[in-house]
């Protein structure tokens, strides 16, 4: 008896002449929809509200790109330097965002997630229930992702998305679990402000994404830098150089306003 091979999707539908995405035609979209609204489309299976497409927007900006120094940035252009195609040094890059470099929006998500449930639980405060889960976590190791930055004492994007956020009437518990956390550590003496991750796993978090697909957010973003990083290695670069991880100089335009 043969095996039963049918299977269904509720993503994409493709007929003769036919594109729809999660039952709207491709074609009418165009135009109509941004690339950040689409993404919302196409992960939760309904157009977002034109304030969400805003913020989604702005996280993604956020995250294009952050200097030659990231292990992504650094792989992808190694690759690149071997004459490797495009695709390879892009793959190369992705392969590189783990846990400890990109993951902490999903980590993030968690972490937040995890004080919600507390608060909820136990019928407590989120600043008295972020006091709990923070001293669990630092009794067993851990640190809490999305906070604390090597480069930034203040995270410029954070508070640019979290004014976003508040602006667009978009900000809810998460990104209040965020600042009470971030309270919490500057009473300890040790200051750790959110950055870009933490306020983007907040806000994630206050959309109703699933962390697990958290990360995704920043790959998406960070493609376009790699991208730039490998053309950049390719044309002024000479082949199979040795990268110091540390020793660049900018040199691009100076600082400059949007008109």
């Amino acid at each position: 008896m043969a095996e039963d091979l049918h299977w269904k999707t509720g993503i994409t539908s493709v007929e003769p002449n036919k594109v729809r995405l999660r039952g709207y035609p491709i074609d009418q979209l165009m135009g109509k929809i941004t690339f950040s609204q689409a993404i919302y489309l196409v992960l939760k299976g309904e157009l977002p509200s034109p304030a969400v497409g805003k913020l989604l927007d702005a996280i993604f900006v956020s995250s294009v790109d952050h200097g030659a120094g990231p292990p992504s940035v650094l792989t992808a252009r190694t690759v690149a330097s071997t004459g490797a195609e495009l695709h390879a040094a892009i793959a190369a890059g992705v392969l590189a965002i783990s846990r400890l470099h990109g993951g902490a929006i999903e980590e993030g998500m968690r972490l937040f997630q995890a004080i919600a449930r507390r608060a909820e639980e136990k019928k407590i405060p989120e600043e008295e229930a972020s006091k709990e889960i923070l001293a669990e976590m630092k009794a067993r190791g851990e640190r809490a992702s999305g906070f604390g930055h090597r480069v930034h004492t203040q995270d410029p994007r954070t508070e640019k998305l979290f004014a976003m956020a508040e602006e667009l009437k978009l900000a809810g518990q998460a990104v209040r679990i965020a600042r009470a956390v971030e309270k919490l550590f500057r009473e300890s003496g040790k200051p750790l402000p959110i950055n870009v991750d933490g306020a983007i796993a907040a806000l994630l978090c206050d959309l109703g994404i699933p962390a697990e697909i958290g990360n995704a957010f920043f790959i998406i973003a960070r493609v376009p830098g790699l991208v730039a990083h490998i053309q950049e290695e390719k044309t002024r670069m000479r082949p199979m150089r040795k990268i110091h991880p540390s020793d660049t100089e900018y040199d691009g335009p100076g600082e400059r306003e949007i008109p």
